[in-house]
């Protein structure tokens, strides 16, 4: 029986992973030094890319998440259910939403309408992995890791129906 992960091709090593990771954390830190932000953690995929970003950082902030669900196996379902919303009060804070993947843009379109609700100071974005030949917004992205083309990705916290979050790698799979 052929396993999943037979399906897989490395697109980007721990090491490079590390060093971008670290690359963006000295960026953000320069440009939030005493601004206090509050990074908002998009869940799940994205939870050990901001725990290495946090990590990487040098400045003064706290943390938060949001939960949403937008995907079903490897399709967007093209709706977005909020299954946890933000704790913390944002009024008047500067927010970097982490996410892990921008590909179609719709998740990232709807957390940054609501959140802009609450009047927060700002809104930025980081990403790790970002797909420019598919995203539909009308904005920039911030922070981006690693611009990708339309493939799915696993690892280091990206999933195949939960499964494969806890490589420590990013691979390109192939599932039929």
């Amino acid at each position: 029986m052929k396993k999943i992960t037979d399906n897989l091709a490395l697109l980007y090593s721990a090491v490079e992973l590390r060093q971008r990771v670290e690359e963006l954390g000295s960026i953000i830190s320069k440009k939030y030094e005493n601004k206090d932000p509050i990074f908002i953690d998009v869940l799940n995929g994205s939870f050990i890319f901001m725990a290495d970003l946090l990590r990487s950082i040098s400045i003064e902030c706290e943390m938060d998440f949001i939960k949403v669900r937008s995907y079903s196996g490897q399709k967007s379902s093209g709706t977005i259910q909020l299954l946890k919303d933000v704790s913390a009060d944002v009024k008047d804070r500067n927010i970097i939403l982490v996410e892990d993947i921008v590909d179609t843009g719709l998740t990232i379109k709807f957390l940054r309408k609501r959140l802009f609700g609450s009047s927060p100071k700002s809104i930025a974005v980081a990403t790790l992995l970002y797909k420019p030949s598919v995203a539909k917004i009308d904005f920039d992205i911030d922070y981006i890791g690693f611009e990708i083309p339309q493939e799915y990705v696993v690892g280091y916290g990206l999933d195949y129906e939960q499964k494969l979050r806890h490589l420590d790698s990013l691979y390109c799979i192939k599932v039929n």
